[in-house]
């Protein structure tokens, strides 16, 4: 097949169309935006395990991927008369634009923390129908980035702690209630209380510059290669880890750590 584009942005364009076209892909034509979702998701997930890796190959590959979402998101909506990836890349350019007065315009800030402040204050003024400066977090933002973000947000208008020592604090109080609950045995009590335990962890990573979604995707690596080591050990040993009592499975547990991993 010969394409009309040379120019790869222009060409996954093109190739978009094709697949959606009447001599296409009958799996791409029967896409949706809603069909679509998970895939939209799944490639930035595997875009962020590439960066984590820090392979480059990897992570072009992904981006790659994460593109022609894009792209074939915008098939769709052309296909409606709704908008093309034309105005797609339009509405961006002149929002980056628009939110970088210190580049762009004749602005100045002294500091990163001066220029969050400017994009959120423009940001409010470009979307006058939100009430709250909450509404523009996405709802469907895994459970700890979503508290990282809406701890961010209220943080910028000052509602936060001095220090991580308050937050500290307050965690160890979460942790006294959630006891209080679990000796109560009330399951609504408990799902409370340890969001609550949850929530200020968030809290105190926040405020000492760690995302907790990082934090917790290394401690459960951690763990993994940790419990692979166990199986590998008991293996070699003739042994089954189900048949292992709890003192068994610690043994072998520390065993694992005390190799490195």
């Amino acid at each position: 097949m010969e394409f009309k584009e040379t120019r790869p942005l222009y060409l996954l364009g093109e190739i978009a169309s094709i697949l959606r076209g009447e001599d296409g892909c009958a799996w791409d034509r029967e896409q949706t935006p809603q069909t679509l979702k998970p895939y939209l998701i799944e490639e930035a997930y595997e875009l962020y395990d590439a960066i984590d890796k820090e392979d480059p190959d990897h992570i072009r590959e992904e981006l790659g991927d994460l593109l022609f979402q894009v792209y074939i998101h915008a098939q769709i909506a052309k296909e409606k008369g709704l908008f093309t990836i034309d105005d797609v890349a339009s509405d961006a350019a002149e929002k980056l634009i628009r939110r970088h007065p210190h580049v762009f315009g004749d602005d100045e800030v002294k500091s990163a923390s001066e220029v969050i402040d400017r994009w959120e204050k423009i940001k409010k003024k470009e979307k006058p129908h939100r009430e709250s400066i909450l509404d523009g977090v996405p709802r469907h933002l895994p459970a700890l980035l979503k508290a990282y973000r809406v701890q961010q947000k209220v943080s910028r208008v000052g509602f936060d702690w001095e220090s991580s020592e308050g937050a500290l604090e307050k965690l160890e109080e979460e942790v006294s209630e959630l006891r209080e609950a679990a000796s109560s045995g009330d399951r609504d009590s408990i799902l409370e209380e340890s969001g609550d335990m949850l929530f200020s962890t968030v809290n105190i990573l926040r405020h000492m510059g760690i995302n907790p979604e990082d934090a917790l995707i290394k401690s459960t690596e951690k763990f993994i290669r940790r419990y692979k080591k166990m199986e590998s050990i008991a293996s070699e040993r003739g042994l089954k880890i189900e048949d292992l009592d709890i003192k068994g499975m610690d043994s072998l547990w520390e065993e694992s750590k005390n190799k490195g991993l």
